[in-house]
């Protein structure tokens, strides 16, 4: 393995599967995981992940694996349109940062249409399904030349 991505599940993600299946399908959180996780064997990479509920939570993960991802895939889930304060910790990151959303934020809630991570994401897939985590992956691999 020539690296770890760092794959980060925010608020809710937790009940994938099972929260509006209409909207998020119905893989699991455990699906997504190995989705990943499979991607990134293709390119040499391992999978670090972390969900958490908890704002706190979500930015001390940050900070314990900025040291030794070579990039960050991050559902941020809600915390996207509000949170400064984990936009601030994903900043201090060196490598990727690919922003995820499994549905398509921009066809729903007004409020769902602004993020803080845009600016700082060196890429943004929104509405391709948890596919779209498989798309992060392999970005991050040919950014970091993995």
């Amino acid at each position: 393995m020539t690296g770890t991505i760092a794959l980060l599940n925010g608020p809710n993600l937790n009940l994938l599967g099972v929260r509006k299946p209409e909207v998020y399908g119905r893989a699991t959180l455990a699906d997504v995981e190995q989705l990943c996780r499979d991607e990134a064997a293709r390119h040499g990479l391992g999978i670090e992940a972390v969900q958490s509920n908890h704002e706190g939570a979500l930015i001390d993960a940050v900070h314990e694996l900025r040291a030794t991802a070579v990039g960050f895939v991050v559902n941020a889930g809600a915390f996207t349109h509000t949170s400064v304060a984990l936009r601030d910790a994903l900043e201090t990151i060196e490598g990727p940062l690919i922003e995820v959303h499994i549905s398509n934020v921009h066809a729903r809630e007004a409020f769902r249409h602004h993020s803080y991570l845009s600016p700082i994401a060196s890429g943004i897939i929104v509405g391709c399904g948890i596919q779209g985590y498989a798309f992060a992956v392999a970005r991050i691999a040919e950014l970091t030349g993995a």
